[in-house]
């Protein structure tokens, strides 16, 4: 940015897609740069003093610009924490279609003879009190971005399926009446063929209109 200049920048593009996710703490890391305040994610157990909260210290690494988070099938556990919490502040509009839907928390805990047991202990929350778990994050600006006839060919040929999706699982953490199956996870090489993408930057640079861009601070979204 120190060579494009501040006064030429006109938003950022935060792409989260395919991002399979990491550590929690990066996540909020991730969150906080853009947040001058206000709760990040909440960790939800069975008892309710179990639950963890996490807050943004002040400070907007983009200085208000405005901010677009690409998302599609492929963002799962922290990218979809970021993604949620940037939505539910109305710091960013998201583009793209429904993440896959990764919202439990795991606990190691250590046995003898090397091993080790994995337990889902808790949820993750976003700042408006939505699950993630079997739901994912869904965009205010929905675009599924199209497959080439040859990869659809591929696919059906296998008998697959083109969406990715934590609810599609089998045994996967139920998380009541409304799971949301998962969305496709393409996201072609050339990007020219990019509509996600050049979708956002046309928004950014003002030759496409979105009532969802920028976001309105005073206006409820419809997903919480």
């Amino acid at each position: 940015t120190a060579q494009i200049g501040p006064d030429k920048i006109k938003g950022y593009i935060l792409d989260l897609r395919n991002n399979p996710g990491g550590l929690l703490d990066q996540a909020i890391a991730v969150s906080d740069a853009f947040l001058d305040r206000g709760e990040i994610v909440s960790t939800r157990g069975r008892n309710s003093d179990e639950t963890q909260r996490f807050n943004a210290r002040g400070g907007d690494l983009t200085k208000g610009k405005p901010i677009i988070v690409l998302t599609n099938g492929g963002s799962a556990s922290a990218s979809e924490i970021v993604a949620g919490a940037l939505q539910d502040h109305k710091r960013a509009t998201v583009l793209g279609s429904r993440s896959f839907g990764k919202g439990s928390v795991q606990t190691i805990i250590p046995l003898g003879g090397n091993g080790a047991l994995r337990l889902t202990t808790a949820r993750y929350y976003t700042p408006s009190g939505r699950s993630i778990q079997a739901k994912g994050i869904e965009p205010d600006i929905v675009l599924i971005q199209d497959l080439p006839d040859e990869q659809k060919a591929k696919i059906a040929a296998a008998g697959g399926d083109t969406t990715r999706g934590e609810a599609s699982l089998k045994g996967h953490l139920k998380n009541g009446e409304d799971e949301q199956a998962g969305s496709p996870s393409y996201v072609p090489a050339d990007p020219k063929d990019d509509t996600q993408l050049k979708l956002a930057i046309d928004l950014l640079e003002g030759t496409q209109k979105n009532a969802a861009f920028p976001p309105n601070p005073n206006k409820t979204s419809a997903n919480n």
